[in-house]
């Protein structure tokens, strides 16, 4: 809670700015002596500058100095991370709190007295802004610290070498240090050393590279995923665990809630019930209730589990394992929905009308007993009337008071939905099976079901209720914002179609509507995943933010996630800023916003963005590298591709129904100049007129599969430099060979190209 400055001491904007402008590092006995506080005035600001930094305004530095939140302390110690060909040292803070990632400093070294730095080397730095970024100038030069890498180890002659995992990396590092690893070992490396003689001492070894769960220990070390939880915040979690669900509580026990999720599901966030309302004024609608797990009234703002959750961002979801936002205790017990077990639950009340849009909804917090768990699979083959059963069949009496209720709503919002016309692609999810000891049994596009699209549509419509309640009270909202595409993407999307033969005029209206249009108008061809896909490419990145710009995609004007707090801290903020909004408080005052992230939710909307993209990528890349372990037993078999993409010195193609990108080089495909024509996203040779271009469906072999680095190499059917060399004899025309491996012809829209 704020306390009022009183008179004579410094406002909070004042201290900032002073804080910011101060030559030397700024504590409280200079932020006293710079206002003339004396005495009581003293204990007052030591109070504010504690209210400031539990708000988050501030933090502090080594010394009891004080810098603003998100910007670097005067003086601190900073490690060198990479050092360009050119000799430029850059660094980072070797302390960093704060929720957005560290700034990357320039270190200017005047007169490099001493030695010259290397990466990993410390530092006692003065640093300074310099317009958007930030420079440093060493003061002394600190004891050795570590830059961590990791790799797999080699061996060629002698010597043992170290290659990255990371595909940005592109230098292999001679190893000076193994330690107990040898070749074929997954470790952590040390860098040392300056340019070119930069090498790798080995700190950890982490095992085989190709064990199960190795694949997923990869990407956890690569981009730097929280794995593990203190023992403070596991002890904390126990503790919460353990506290009674409150007064106060809505008793929904009654309703046959049913949580339907993924057979694989690690957490249960979720529970859906409907059934036609019984208010005349309301003919032909329903009521519904989306119950969420109450994760606000376990992790509190400013707790352990709550810095913990803030830092994580997300859970992240890899084929064998879910780095978890909480710890087990709550992510898959006390706050997960099981069947049979009453939970603490935040209770959305939906008022859904005959033409599917929402007349009124509440929320409150309330205590329910799930009715059961059910797989997506068995919710489908139960309103079907079939008997497939993946985990278990569904009770005769939960379908009639459940399922069909359920299914009877959602025709109502489905009609709604419709009506609005949001994006509709229809991408395949890939989906990773393993056996009991983690071995790859098959890679495969996940089936796409009524029970899925029933489910996104009751969590939809909560969101929007959320979003518009908190709107209606003027509180806090973390919008899930999604934007119109920028023009510069709508042009590159139009050359592309222009190449297919489509038309796309750049001056009308964008709408969802727009692009949902053109997947009508091209039909059931060939290139419609790849128009989809590149419709998907035009598309802006969605974020997390407080300042409403709606949801493109879903063409929504007010979004927010409220759905999954156990797996995304987003939606903790939203039930907290509702908890507040609409007094839903049990028995305790701790579960609303916290102060600093009530009066601005831009930065912790940052960092929690930038988590979600690091979630994304690491479970890209690890899928990408259980497809490159699941083809490697296929390597020199004949492979049905399609182009992904085409670049000057190559072409990318993808395991049709598989994923998992490999490149084609250019050096491969002949003896002969290829020509890389830029708009229509094409290769040509110049003497066959052979042409190779995106969306082009082909059979190529599959010459290396790295599971390391979740690549694929292949060549064309009959081998590498196949063709003459130029001067040497006629060609073959093989565009009118028809032979398999390479169309005929190509044709896009009928035209022949």
């Amino acid at each position: 809670m704020r306390r009022p400055t009183t008179p004579g001491l410094p406002s909070r904007q004042q201290i900032l700015d002073f804080i910011a402008s101060s030559d030397t590092p700024a504590g409280k006995r200079e932020i006293a002596r710079a206002f003339g506080l004396h005495g009581q005035e003293k204990i007052t600001l030591k109070a504010l500058l504690k209210d400031m930094a539990d708000e988050g305004l501030i933090d502090s530095a080594p010394g009891r100095a004080f810098h603003k939140m998100g910007g670097v302390p005067k003086v601190t110690v900073l490690r060198v991370i990479d050092i360009s060909d050119g000799g430029q040292a850059y660094a980072v803070p070797e302390s960093w709190h704060a929720d957005q990632p560290p700034p990357r400093l320039r270190i200017v070294e005047k007169g490099r007295k001493g030695a010259a730095l290397a990466i990993g080397d410390r530092l006692l730095a003065r640093t300074e802004e310099a317009g958007t970024n930030w420079v440093a100038h060493p003061m002394k030069k600190l004891a050795r610290g570590e830059e961590l890498i990791l790799g797999v180890l080699h061996q060629e002659g002698d010597r043992l070498w170290l290659k990255p995992v990371d595909k940005r990396e592109r230098r292999e590092l001679q190893v000076s240090d193994a330690g107990d690893a040898r070749a074929g070992d997954l470790v952590l490396a040390e860098k040392a050393g300056r340019p070119p003689r930069v090498m790798a001492r080995v700190t950890e070894r982490l095992g085989q590279p190709f064990e199960p769960r190795s694949f997923s220990l990869i990407a956890i070390h690569k981009f730097d995923i929280p794995d593990r939880f203190s023992e403070e915040t596991i002890a904390e979690a126990e503790r919460m665990a353990r506290q009674p669900l409150g007064e106060g509580r809505e008793d929904l026990r009654h309703l046959p809630i049913a949580a339907i999720d993924p057979a694989d599901a690690r957490d249960h966030d979720d529970a859906v019930w409907a059934a036609p309302d019984e208010d005349p004024a309301n003919a032909g609608g329903f009521v519904a209730v989306v119950a969420i797990a109450d994760v606000s009234f376990y992790v509190r703002p400013g707790s352990d589990l709550d810095r913990e959750a803030r830092r994580r961002g997300n859970s992240v979801y890899f084929p064998d394992r879910v780095v978890p936002m909480l710890p087990e205790t709550l992510s898959a017990d006390i706050c997960s929905l099981k069947q049979g077990a009453d939970r603490a639950a935040l209770a959305c009340h939906l008022t859904i009308a005959a033409d599917g849009t929402l007349k009124a909804w509440r929320f409150t917090r309330a205590v329910v007993r799930i009715a059961a768990n059910i797989a997506y699979e068995d919710a489908q083959a139960a309103i079907d009337g079939r008997d497939e059963v993946v985990l278990r069949p569904v009770p005769a009496e939960l379908l009639e008071a459940s399922l069909k209720p359920l299914w009877a709503a959602w025709a109502l919002l489905a009609k709604a939905r419709d009506a609005r016309e949001p994006l509709d692609l229809d991408l395949p999810e890939r989906r990773v099976v393993l056996d009991e000891k983690g071995r790859i049994l098959s890679v495969a596009p996940r089936e796409r079901l009524d029970a899925h699209r029933l489910i996104e549509d009751y969590m939809i419509a909560a969101n929007v209720a959320a979003a518009k309640a908190l709107e209606a009270k003027k509180a806090q909202v973390m919008y899930r914002v999604h934007e119109a595409p920028s023009r510069e993407k709508l042009v590159a999307l139009k050359d592309y179609l222009d190449t297919f033969g489509v038309s796309f005029a750049l001056g009308q209206v964008i709408s969802p509507a727009t692009f949902n249009r053109i997947i009508e108008k091209i039909g059931d061809v060939d290139f419609r995943p790849q128009v989809m896909e590149q419709i998907l490419r035009s598309q802006t990145q969605a974020y997390y933010a407080p300042a409403n710009q709606g949801h493109f995609g879903l063409s929504l004007a007010s979004y927010a996630h409220f759905t999954s707090p156990i797996r995304r801290y987003s939606d903790l903020l939203v039930h907290r800023s509702l908890v507040g909004a609409y007094k839903l408080e049990p028995a305790v005052e701790q579960t609303r916003l916290a102060p600093a992230d009530a009066a601005d939710l831009s930065v912790v909307g940052q960092a929690i963005s930038a988590a979600e993209r690091r979630a994304m990528e690491a479970e890209r890349e690890t899928v990408d590298r259980y497809v490159a372990a699941f083809m490697a037993t296929k390597v020199g078999e004949l492979v049905d591709t399609r182009i992904t993409g085409v670049k000057n010195f190559g072409f990318f193609a993808t395991v049709e129904g598989l994923g998992g990108d490999g490149l084609v080089p250019v050096s491969t495909l002949g003896a002969e100049r290829f020509r890389y024509d830029e708009a229509a996203q094409a290769l040509e040779g110049e003497e066959s007129g052979d042409r190779y271009v995106r969306g082009m469906k082909l059979a190529l072999r599959l010459v290396e599969a790295d599971p390391i680095g979740g690549s694929l190499r292949f060549e064309l059917a009959e081998g590498a430099n196949h063709l003459p060399m130029r001067g040497g004899g006629v060609r073959r025309d093989r565009m009118a060979t028809g032979r398999r491996g390479r169309p005929s012809n190509i044709r896009h829209n009928g035209k022949r190209r």
